[in-house]
């Protein structure tokens, strides 16, 4: 199955107070599985961007003044977007900018039921803990040491590798008590983070038996006196 894991980066907290998206970053995931496909873009909100904000993610009104408007590049996101469900970290906030954003350049909002909110995946599965993007690349070993600031991209691609941890996925919290037997899979443990491979991709090789191979095997089981596969 396809998804689409993704964040954000705004102006503020609120669209309905006038508050614009600036960044979108999302990765493209079938089976559970990156694809190495991403969609990233920055928009000019064509306002001020507030010194809280700023601070946040590093995004400057002059840094983003020369970059294209949502309405300009719409389509290719939605072209990215497909029908795909969409994964977002509390993500009513992410879909409440985007869908404002579409709204104002008269598009159809996106449909609350693609919505997966990790946010409440991890309250369910951790109740009482704290569910931030950094405390959950903590407590599944995934590696955040690059993330100075919020990125919208960036922080996709670490919320693609927490989404397959809170799915089942590849379960590195999961071991054994020293001195129970049960299962202790809440505590975070050193995990090596492999670069992704950037090589040609090599083809599957054969693992037929060629018709030479088939014929020197058949001479072999000839040489056979009373095998034990005919008794």
């Amino acid at each position: 199955m396809r998804e689409i894991v993704f964040d954000t980066e705004t102006t503020g907290l609120d669209p309905k107070t006038g508050d614009r998206m600036v960044e979108i970053g999302c990765v493209e995931m079938i089976g559970r599985v990156e694809t190495g496909n991403t969609f990233h873009a920055y928009y000019n909100p064509e306002r001020d961007m507030p010194a809280g904000a700023e601070a946040v993610h590093g995004l400057s009104a002059s840094f983003l003044s020369d970059k294209g408007l949502f309405r300009d590049g719409a389509a290719e996101l939605l072209e990215f977007l497909g029908d795909a469900p969409l994964v977002a970290h509390n993500a009513s906030f992410d879909f409440g900018f985007l869908n404002n954003e579409l709204q104002m350049v008269g598009l159809p909002e996106i449909d609350l039921g693609r919505m997966i909110d990790t946010v409440a995946m991890a309250r369910k599965k951790f109740p009482g803990a704290k569910v931030s993007l950094d405390n959950l690349c903590t407590r599944f070993g995934v590696d955040r040491s690059h993330r100075i600031k919020h990125g919208a991209l960036l922080d996709a691609e670490l919320l693609a590798q927490v989404y397959v941890e809170l799915t089942g996925g590849r379960q590195i919290g999961l071991g054994l008590s020293a001195d129970t037997g049960t299962e202790a899979s809440n505590a975070p443990v050193d995990s090596p983070v492999l670069p992704k491979p950037t090589g040609p991709r090599r083809e599957a090789r054969p693992h037929s038996a060629s018709a030479a191979e088939l014929a020197a095997h058949r001479t072999f089981l000839d040489q056979i006196e009373t095998p034990i596969w005919l008794k």
